[in-house]
């Protein structure tokens, strides 16, 4: 956990710009390092003051998801579905951790919102790692739809086939073997199809 904090820290120095910016990086910095009363309360109120920055939000989650604080649900699944990879993706990480029991039907409905596929990928990882009773329904919807639509948008499709693959569910075997018919997807499902039980 502390390796993806301190990635997350570098990323986020990295937008800053002002020096009203760094002050404010440095004093977040320190109360998520401190140990005093009432750090997770102060760390809560960043996540829905007025006007904090995104970054601000971002680390604030990132600390108390990190301590299993479900006060940070609401804001990791915002940024589970945020147009930048990096945070979806480090917000799956701290999601598939925090032990909320909310997670896997949130990764669900926007893995399988046609509006958002192309911002599915992290929340089809995440359902995959959670192996939670939506996990291999969701897959099967936004894989078969996927692979019915014009712009089957490779990169979803192939990370539903690799997550159905690691579930092992018999359920997924029709699609398995209709996923086998593309050949982007043709190797994957076809080692899928070998790991179904």
């Amino acid at each position: 956990m502390e390796e993806e904090f301190r990635a997350l820290l570098k990323r986020v120095r990295a937008e800053l710009v002002t020096p009203a910016e760094f002050a404010a990086y440095e004093r977040l910095l320190v109360l998520v390092r401190t140990s005093r009363d009432g750090r997770r309360d102060e760390l809560a109120a960043i996540l829905v003051a007025p006007e904090r920055p995104l970054w601000a939000r971002e680390i604030a989650a990132f600390a108390l998801g990190a301590e299993g604080d479900r006060r940070a649900f609401e804001t990791l699944v915002l940024l589970l579905n945020y147009r930048e990879p990096v945070r979806c993706a480090t917000a799956a990480f701290v999601l598939a951790r925090l032990g909320d029991p909310r997670t896997a039907r949130a990764a669900a409905a926007l893995a399988t919102n046609p509006l958002r596929t192309a911002y599915a990928l992290h929340p089809v990882r995440l359902l995959t790692e959670l192996r939670a009773p939506e996990s291999v329904p969701a897959l099967l919807a936004t894989l078969e739809r996927l692979l019915a639509a014009p712009d089957h948008c490779w990169p979803v499709a192939r990370a539903c086939v690799e997550g159905l693959g690691v579930l092992g569910d018999r359920r997924a075997e029709d699609a398995l073997v209709a996923a086998r018919t593309h050949d982007r997807l043709r190797a994957a499902a076809g080692e899928a199809l070998g790991r179904l039980a």
